[in-house]
């Protein structure tokens, strides 16, 4: 099958390129264009899905909107979190997280009716749309974070951002331009020959 002239060496330059790159290091005064979100979103919604079911779904929050979603962070990591659980340093960045990004998408899974499609399949479809996201980031030279706080699987939390009974809100992911300075991380992985298993013989034709 020809590539079409894809140049694998580039994307894997990408792929070994992407960080997660979090709130506190992106520049918060830098305006994150409507265009290029789009061209995440865009790439995100050709993710691999099973039957077709398409099952991402993303709210974009920019501008004051980053404000709401912080305030509505807080008010329910205050109303579901136990007592004995509750920290105050971890509701403060709440609140302070959403507004160093340039922009936050929700990343929702709309549940299939009748649930033909195991979830495990869905949630690994989501996966997989965020994974492009994240490398289209990388290759504009975004930072961008996935960060999956307990709140977001609420009750609560999933009736507000508008997504029905048996959906799920699977984290927010944070999009930024980094801070002037900023050193993209290096990328710390063992050899990927401590996580295979070889069966059968390969053989030269």
């Amino acid at each position: 099958m020809l590539n079409d002239g894809f140049d694998v060496q580039e994307m894997t330059r990408l792929i070994r390129h992407r960080r997660s790159v979090k709130p506190v290091d992106m520049d918060p005064g830098r305006v994150v264009e409507p265009g290029l979100l789009m061209e995440l979103l865009e790439n995100a919604n050709h993710a691999p899905t099973h039957g077709l079911t398409e099952p991402w779904r993303f709210t974009i929050f920019q501008g004051d909107a980053r404000a709401e979603l912080a305030g509505v962070m807080q008010r329910i990591y205050r109303e579901t979190t136990p007592v004995n659980e509750f920290r105050e340093d971890k509701m403060l960045k709440m609140g302070q997280n959403p507004l160093l990004a340039g922009a936050v998408i929700s990343i929702g899974m709309a549940r299939q009716a009748g649930g033909k499609i195991p979830e495990i399949e869905e949630i690994e479809a989501v996966a997989c749309a965020v994974q492009n996201m994240h490398l289209t980031a990388s290759a504009a030279g975004l930072g961008a974070y996935w960060s999956s706080p307990p709140l977001v699987e609420t009750r609560e939390f999933v009736e507000w951002l508008g997504l029905r009974t048996g959906d799920r809100c699977l984290g927010l992911f944070y999009v930024g331009w980094p801070k002037p300075g900023f050193v993209w991380p290096k990328g710390l992985r063992k050899p990927v020959e401590e996580k295979l298993i070889w069966r059968g013989e390969l053989r030269s034709s």
